[in-house]
């Protein structure tokens, strides 16, 4: 069982730590945060997502084209009728009327006359204040989906940044139980020998067995961190399933600290940006619902072709321009004037909050990556320490001049500083990403 057990641990490690071609049946991908971060700008469907608003954007900007280019429709109406008014009316627009068609016989039982009417209408806007102002409303909209899909990349990127070191502290962490099981595994046969030969108890003897199993459940935990970090990034990069993603990167710690004003709001920040320029659409929207009390002009003509076979027959014209105001509108303007005030107060307040919350993020991304610089050191000073007093033990262990317990103290304490430090080095790359983030850099 215990021979089970050490191959289980070693294909386990092999298998998050083998080099490219050693991943059998599954395609193996490594790549730097730098290359993550292509991929995602390249394939992540949310940011796909993001730019396919600031498409429908323009689309709308096109639609608005119509308050100034003309509405031309063509239509085909097909009339088979014995009506008296419609046959003589016909008739008339067919330039076929005859004077035997107002025989009074004729009027009174009217043949079945066929009418085919082609239609050409030409609608002109010649003045609609409201439609003006929407194709502006439809514009500064696109510069806030702009801003939006700016940010988004931004997010995407933060997100990725995370899984990517977690990725990296799981398998660290992996690699640093592993050394401590092969430790423990030499510790473990030490403590059966000195058994065999009554110079330990069995207590002191299945002690070494419960760290042991301690470390082989903290390695199957880890395992699934590392998978379900793996899982992520595949997810985020647009990855399939079988493609086994390694990172090439590390932990990087800067030698200063950043030049962040923690007093000062980022406002060209992507989010902050779109957030101003929706205040600006409820603005023009309000202007919008004032203009649409104002009467609209269109001009238009209009050609009718009517025949008894299509195409052929008698033509006319009419052309015009028509004025309509709408003097009440049941409320409905003032409605729409009173629901774009209370936009541009949403959009105000909502700035307002978003750059209230953005310097507290600023002041906690910064105090956390200060403090995570700190632990580093402390951490690594620990790290240093642990391992002299187990090197120390484990030469009296040898020599039975420690006991059993005073071992897997020390070695508990080695491999909780290691932790330690991965954990402190991963807090520090992420709260720096976050800085970025927040400080929209």
């Amino acid at each position: 069982m215990k021979l089970y057990q050490a191959l289980a641990g070693i294909c386990l490690f092999g298998a998050l730590s083998a080099p490219a071609g050693a991943v059998a049946g599954n395609r193996t991908v490594r790549l730097s945060l730098d290359e993550a971060l292509h991929m995602a700008r390249e394939n992540n469907y949310t940011i796909k997502a993001a730019r396919s608003r600031v498409d429908q954007a323009e689309a709308k900007i096109m639609q608005t084209r119509q308050s100034y280019l003309p509405k031309v429709t063509l239509s085909e109406t097909a009339v088979v009728t014995n009506d008296p008014g419609a046959a003589l009316v016909f008739k008339l627009q067919q330039n076929s009327i005859q004077n035997a068609d107002f025989d009074a016989a004729k009027l009174n039982d009217a043949s079945t006359i066929n009418d085919f009417n082609t239609s050409l209408q030409v609608m002109q806007p010649i003045y609609n204040a409201d439609a003006a102002i929407g194709r502006k409303v439809a514009s500064t909209a696109k510069k806030a989906q702009e801003f939006m899909a700016s940010r988004t990349e931004e997010s995407i990127a933060l997100q990725v940044s995370k899984v990517y070191y977690g990725l990296i502290l799981a398998r660290k962490n992996m690699e640093s139980i592993e050394q401590s099981i092969v430790a423990m595994q030499a510790h473990s046969r030490e403590a059966g020998k000195a058994y065999k030969v009554g110079l330990l108890p069995k207590s002191d003897k299945l002690s070494t067995e419960v760290r042991l199993a301690e470390l082989n459940e903290q390695k199957l935990m880890l395992h699934d961190a590392a998978r379900n970090a793996a899982d992520a990034l595949r997810a985020m990069l647009n990855l399939e399933q079988d493609v086994a993603v390694i990172p090439t990167g590390d932990f990087v710690i800067g030698k200063g600290s950043p030049d962040v004003d923690e007093a000062r709001v980022p406002e060209s920040r992507g989010d902050l940006m779109a957030m101003q320029v929706y205040r600006e659409v409820a603005e023009q929207q309000e202007d919008m619902a004032r203009a649409s009390r104002l009467p609209r002009v269109n001009g238009f003509f209009r050609t009718d072709l009517h025949s008894d076979n299509i195409f052929s027959g008698g033509s006319s014209w009419v052309m015009g321009v028509n004025v309509q105001w709408d003097i009440f509108d049941g409320m409905a303007s003032e409605g729409k004037i009173r629901e774009a005030k209370a936009m541009e107060l949403e959009a105000r307040y909502s700035y307002e909050a978003a750059k209230n919350g953005s310097l507290a993020e600023i002041r906690k991304a910064a105090r956390e990556m200060k403090t995570a610089k700190a632990r580093i050191a402390v951490a690594q000073q620990a790290l240093t320490e642990a391992g002299v007093s187990l090197d120390y033990i484990n030469e009296q262990f040898k020599t039975g001049m420690a006991m059993t317990f005073e071992l897997l103290m020390r070695e508990s304490a080695y491999t909780y500083a290691k932790l330690r430090l991965n954990q402190a080095r991963h807090d520090y790359c992420i709260a720096r990403s976050e800085l970025d983030y927040f400080s929209g850099r």
